[in-house]
Protein backbone atom coordinates (compact mmCIF):
# COMPACT_ATOMS: atom_id res chain seq x y z
CA UNK A 1 0.00 0.00 0.00
CA UNK A 2 1.35 3.58 -0.53
CA UNK A 3 2.34 6.09 1.49
CA UNK A 4 -0.32 8.43 2.43
CA UNK A 5 0.00 11.82 2.84
CA UNK A 6 -1.50 14.37 4.67
CA UNK A 7 -0.93 18.24 4.85
CA UNK A 8 -1.63 20.61 8.16
CA UNK A 9 -0.75 23.40 9.96
CA UNK A 10 2.39 23.09 12.79
CA UNK A 11 0.00 22.34 15.66
CA UNK A 12 -1.35 19.14 14.20
CA UNK A 13 -0.05 16.78 16.81
CA UNK A 14 -0.75 13.35 15.70
CA UNK A 15 1.47 10.32 15.90
CA UNK A 16 2.26 10.67 11.87
CA UNK A 17 3.17 13.95 12.24
CA UNK A 18 6.31 15.28 10.05
CA UNK A 19 7.86 18.31 10.75
CA UNK A 20 9.34 20.03 8.00
CA UNK A 21 9.88 23.30 8.89
CA UNK A 22 13.70 24.96 8.41
CA UNK A 23 13.46 26.13 12.23
CA UNK A 24 13.29 22.46 14.08
CA UNK A 25 12.80 19.90 11.63
CA UNK A 26 16.33 17.82 11.02
CA UNK A 27 16.38 19.26 7.33
CA UNK A 28 16.01 16.74 4.97
CA UNK A 29 12.33 18.24 3.58
CA UNK A 30 12.87 21.50 5.08
CA UNK A 31 13.17 24.83 3.13
CA UNK A 32 16.31 27.10 3.77
CA UNK A 33 15.99 30.02 5.74
CA UNK A 34 16.86 32.31 2.64
CA UNK A 35 13.73 30.68 0.68
CA UNK A 36 11.48 31.28 4.14
CA UNK A 37 12.60 34.81 4.11
CA UNK A 38 12.60 35.40 0.56
CA UNK A 39 8.79 34.44 -0.23
CA UNK A 40 8.11 36.56 3.20
CA UNK A 41 9.93 39.85 2.24
CA UNK A 42 8.29 39.21 -1.22
CA UNK A 43 11.71 39.35 -2.70
CA UNK A 44 10.67 36.10 -4.67
CA UNK A 45 7.56 35.05 -6.30
CA UNK A 46 6.14 31.68 -5.31
CA UNK A 47 7.52 30.16 -8.94
CA UNK A 48 10.94 31.19 -7.76
CA UNK A 49 10.60 29.67 -4.19
CA UNK A 50 8.82 26.26 -5.67
CA UNK A 51 12.53 26.01 -8.46
CA UNK A 52 14.51 26.86 -5.49
CA UNK A 53 13.09 24.44 -3.41
CA UNK A 54 12.74 21.48 -6.17
CA UNK A 55 16.11 21.81 -6.28
CA UNK A 56 16.98 21.44 -2.77
CA UNK A 57 14.45 18.80 -2.56
CA UNK A 58 16.87 17.20 -5.15
CA UNK A 59 19.94 17.22 -3.40
CA UNK A 60 18.64 15.99 -0.51
CA UNK A 61 16.66 13.16 -2.07
CA UNK A 62 20.47 12.13 -3.44
CA UNK A 63 22.52 12.79 -0.53
CA UNK A 64 19.83 11.72 2.06
CA UNK A 65 18.17 9.05 0.30
CA UNK A 66 17.33 6.51 2.98
CA UNK A 67 15.85 8.82 4.79
CA UNK A 68 13.22 9.33 1.80
CA UNK A 69 13.19 5.44 1.29
CA UNK A 70 12.23 5.54 5.19
CA UNK A 71 9.35 7.88 4.62
CA UNK A 72 8.10 6.34 1.21
CA UNK A 73 7.89 2.74 3.41
CA UNK A 74 5.40 4.33 5.74
CA UNK A 75 1.36 3.67 5.46
CA UNK A 76 1.14 7.54 6.64
CA UNK A 77 2.20 11.24 7.19
CA UNK A 78 1.24 14.08 7.89
CA UNK A 79 3.73 17.29 6.65
CA UNK A 80 3.52 20.19 8.75
CA UNK A 81 4.65 23.37 8.92
CA UNK A 82 3.36 27.10 10.03
CA UNK A 83 1.71 28.50 6.86
CA UNK A 84 -1.75 28.63 7.45
CA UNK A 85 -4.66 26.67 5.09
CA UNK A 86 -5.19 27.84 1.56
CA UNK A 87 -1.65 29.66 1.27
CA UNK A 88 1.53 29.09 -0.92
CA UNK A 89 3.38 26.61 1.17
CA UNK A 90 6.51 24.01 0.51
CA UNK A 91 4.07 21.00 2.32
CA UNK A 92 1.89 21.03 -0.83
CA UNK A 93 5.47 20.92 -3.20
CA UNK A 94 6.94 18.48 -0.98
CA UNK A 95 3.52 16.51 -0.73
CA UNK A 96 3.27 16.88 -5.03
CA UNK A 97 6.94 15.46 -4.86
CA UNK A 98 6.16 12.41 -2.82
CA UNK A 99 3.01 11.22 -5.12
CA UNK A 100 5.88 11.70 -8.07
CA UNK A 101 7.16 8.72 -6.06
CA UNK A 102 4.81 6.70 -5.70
CA UNK A 103 2.76 8.17 -2.91
CA UNK A 104 -0.90 9.76 -2.83
CA UNK A 105 -2.11 13.08 -1.50
CA UNK A 106 -4.99 12.88 0.71
CA UNK A 107 -5.72 16.22 1.13
CA UNK A 108 -5.49 19.09 4.20
CA UNK A 109 -6.74 17.98 8.06
CA UNK A 110 -7.22 20.25 10.74
CA UNK A 111 -5.30 20.15 13.88
CA UNK A 112 -8.04 17.23 15.29
CA UNK A 113 -6.34 15.35 11.91
CA UNK A 114 -10.16 15.82 10.11
CA UNK A 115 -10.32 16.73 6.43
CA UNK A 116 -10.88 20.10 5.76
CA UNK A 117 -12.71 21.07 2.58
Amino acid sequence: MPLRVYTSQYGYSGTDRLDITVKSSDGVFAPSWELVHGIKERRITPEQYTERYLALLRISYRQKHQKWEELLQQSRVTLVCFCSHGMFCHRLILADVLTKLGAVYMGEVNRSGQLIG
